[in-house]
């Protein structure tokens, strides 16, 4: 499928979509259109889509890719064939008319000393960084949505030795990197296909000998299985998770395994996440700016 076969119902964003300098839009529930520019969200007054234009268009978008959008199904996410993700969610859960942002792929693909440059990095971290990888440290990168974890997370697995294979799951594919035995598989959630929870594809994956597992976002129970999977000997993994500073990566590291683990308590998952994780990076985003703020070297 190609991206000019999505275009025509999202005609009043079109321009948007190819624009290079646009990197997210936003379609409010109230019609309004918003976008990020260079690091600046704001307003674009006087773009609306005809009234039901953008719920039938978003309904035969999901169609297309297999997907269910309607009141019974009103949530959904997927990724366009650009690589760009979108995600949607319709009445009756907002209303009067649909939300949907677009995030839209970027192809440059950034090495150390672009984010370096980009004041992202320190020379002193992006070496502390390389070094952990290079060395098969266990690896959390944190922040807040889009403060440029996933940008991160590409940089780094870039360091990873050429002869390691690695396996890449995530729920909406922004991993690419450039090695000779990578391996990758999304979940599957909200088709009209049976449910593969990022639970199930990990369990599967480390069937397949992994050298190296990253995992695009940890946010649910997947996090028990990934550290399992870290405490049975697969070293130099790396994944991303929602957080506000390191300490509290680990904290919610933790949350997210002990969820429906009644006989291991909390503080117990707390420590094996402290044996797991051998470094967090946490990002920081300062307007139009995004910050490796702390790197945290667990003893």
């Amino acid at each position: 499928m190609s991206f000019e076969v999505i275009l025509p119902f999202l005609g009043p964003i079109k321009h948007l979509l190819e624009a290079e300098t646009v990197s997210e839009i936003m379609v409010n529930p109230d019609s309004t259109v918003w976008i990020e520019e260079d690091g600046q969200i704001q307003p674009l007054p006087g773009i609306r889509f005809e009234e039901g234009a953008l719920q039938t268009g978003l309904e035969v978008i999901a169609n297309r890719y297999g997907r269910k959008l309607d009141a019974n199904s009103p949530i959904l996410n997927l990724r366009l064939p650009d690589g760009s993700r979108m995600a949607a969610i319709v009445p009756p859960v907002v209303n009067p008319r649909p939300l949907l942002t677009i995030r839209k792929f970027t192809s440059s693909s950034f090495t150390v000393s672009d984010l370096i440059g980009r004041g992202m990095l320190t020379k002193q971290q992006a070496d502390q960084l390389e070094q952990a990888v290079r060395g098969g440290h266990n690896i959390l990168v944190s922040g807040c949505t889009g403060s440029g974890k996933t940008t991160l997370l590409n940089v780094l697995a870039a360091c990873i030795p050429d002869h390691e294979r690695i396996l890449i799951l995530e729920d909406t594919s922004e991993i690419h990197i450039s090695k000779p035995h990578v391996i990758s598989a999304e979940v599957q959630l909200g088709t009209h296909k049976a449910a593969i929870s990022f639970g199930d594809l990990l369990k599967a994956a480390l069937r397949h000998r992994p050298d190296r597992i990253i995992v695009g976002e940890i946010r649910g129970p997947e996090a028990r299985v990934f550290l399992d999977a870290l405490n049975t000997g697969h070293r130099g993994s790396l994944t991303t998770i929602h957080a506000n500073g390191a300490e509290d990566a680990l904290r919610r590291l933790a949350q997210l395994a002990s969820r429906g683990e009644g006989d291991v308590s909390l503080k117990d998952t707390e420590a094996e996440c402290r044996q797991s994780i051998k470094v967090v990076a946490h990002i920081e985003r300062r307007e139009n700016l995004r910050i490796v703020q702390e790197i945290y070297q667990i003893p």
